[in-house]
């Protein structure tokens, strides 16, 4: 072999070399690329609230372009933001954002209540979101009829005036009671309506079961214990046992229509403290079991819910619920039941008393990733992200949302 001969030869192996590296750096950075750009599949939800105006519409009596308007607004900082679900609050308060057979138009929508806004808002809502790519779940509040207490206000059809004896007024407030087999029966199907009759991706029902406690007031339900609660130990367990039976027929109720529709629930973020069950959290507050009487634990022990939401609205480290104490519970309490886990994130709370850090969100959800039973989050509410949550939010965005 010549020098020549030997030179090019040295060439050719050169350049096979440095093809064969060039081929698989390209391999390299399309398996990046591609893993880069693969969307996620944890829930990144908002939720969307209609009751005071808090989110959506703004105020009560828009036209309807006005509506729409403002809608569109939340979804696309929705998509801008990497989220990918929202929860839309379509029945507040014994009302529908939809023409309902079983109740009045809401007056959130119009300022009256009954009166047609105009359009079907509901099929608005879920066509506009699934058009972003966004999931839709429809949120229903079951039990409360009225932020005031007096019937007198309800329209003359309302059915809470039809069935007086389906009620109790607490706290200010008019609820359906959840005692009463024909209220649970009437609420079912007031929900299944619009599962029935709309392309939603879930139903989802928030903390409200029996009310919150009012100091002084006792719940006014001894007249239905007496009637219904016969076999049952105490009350505290019968109005567990109506509360299952609402959760347990919807469950069933939604996957006999549409198997493919999730039903979820965010309850209070504490099911039990550990000083009244073992099996409860490290924690000292309110108790979901004893306060609502919803036994959060039982209906993922049950398979009751597709997935489970807590209102975990608390700061890393605070004294009586401690936002890293509770979501390890939570992970633990779903573990090997095939229920998903969200946390429910308290974006409102940032800025206010002991919730100052604008890193806090972040943190959260950094703490999350060390537990795999967490499969997301969903932010209370829409109008805080992009108000006193702005900058938490943008952080969350930039360290954890990137694809």
């Amino acid at each position: 072999m010549t020098r020549t001969q030997a030179l090019r030869r040295i060439r050719a192996d050169v350049l096979v070399l440095a093809l064969g590296l060039v081929a698989a750096l390209l391999t390299l950075i399309g398996t990046t690329g591609a893993a880069a750009g693969k969307p996620s599949t944890a829930m990144r939800g908002v939720w969307i609230a209609s009751v005071d105006t808090i989110d959506w519409p703004s105020r009560p009596g828009l036209s309807a372009a006005q509506q729409q308007t403002e809608y569109r607004t939340l979804l696309d900082q929705a998509v801008d933001r990497g989220l990918n679900a929202v929860f839309v609050q379509v029945r507040p308060t014994a009302d529908a954002f939809w023409p309902s057979p079983h109740e009045p138009w809401s007056h959130w929508l119009t300022g009256e209540q009954g009166e047609d806004p105009g359009y079907d808002p509901l099929r608005f809502l879920v066509d506009e979101a699934h058009q972003r790519g966004l999931e839709f779940h429809a949120w229903f509040n079951p039990y409360r009829v009225s932020m005031q207490a007096d019937p007198q206000q309800l329209v003359p059809e309302h059915p809470a005036r039809q069935h007086p004896e389906w009620t109790f007024a607490y706290g200010g407030k008019l609820y359906f009671d959840p005692g009463v087999p024909e209220a649970r029966e009437f609420v079912t199907e007031a929900i299944m309506h619009a599962v029935r009759n709309y392309d939603v991706d879930g139903v989802h029902l928030d903390d409200y079961f029996y009310p919150y406690p009012v100091e002084g007031e006792q719940l006014p339900d001894q007249d239905t214990f007496a009637q219904h609660g016969r076999g049952f130990a105490s009350i505290e367990d019968w109005r567990r046992h109506n509360v299952d039976q609402l959760v347990a027929g919807l469950d069933a109720r939604v996957h006999a229509v549409k198997p493919h529709v999730r039903f979820g629930i965010s309850p209070f973020g504490i099911w039990r403290n550990a000083s009244s069950d073992p099996r409860g959290s490290d924690t000292s507050g309110l108790e979901s079991y004893s306060a609502l009487y919803a036994d959060t634990r039982g209906w993922v022990e049950k398979g009751w819910v597709d997935y489970i939401a807590p209102q975990v609205y608390w700061p890393i480290g605070h004294p009586a619920a401690d936002y890293a104490k509770l979501v390890p519970w939570w992970s633990e309490t779903v573990r090997g039941t095939g229920v998903d886990l969200y946390i429910g994130q308290g974006a409102y709370r940032v800025g206010q008393e002991g919730w100052t850090d604008p890193g806090e969100l972040s943190a959260h959800l950094a703490l999350n990733a060390q537990h795999p039973g967490v499969r997301g989050d969903i932010y209370f509410s829409a109008t805080s992200l992009t108000s006193n949550a702005a900058e938490a939010m943008q952080r969350v965005v930039t360290e954890h949302y990137t694809r």
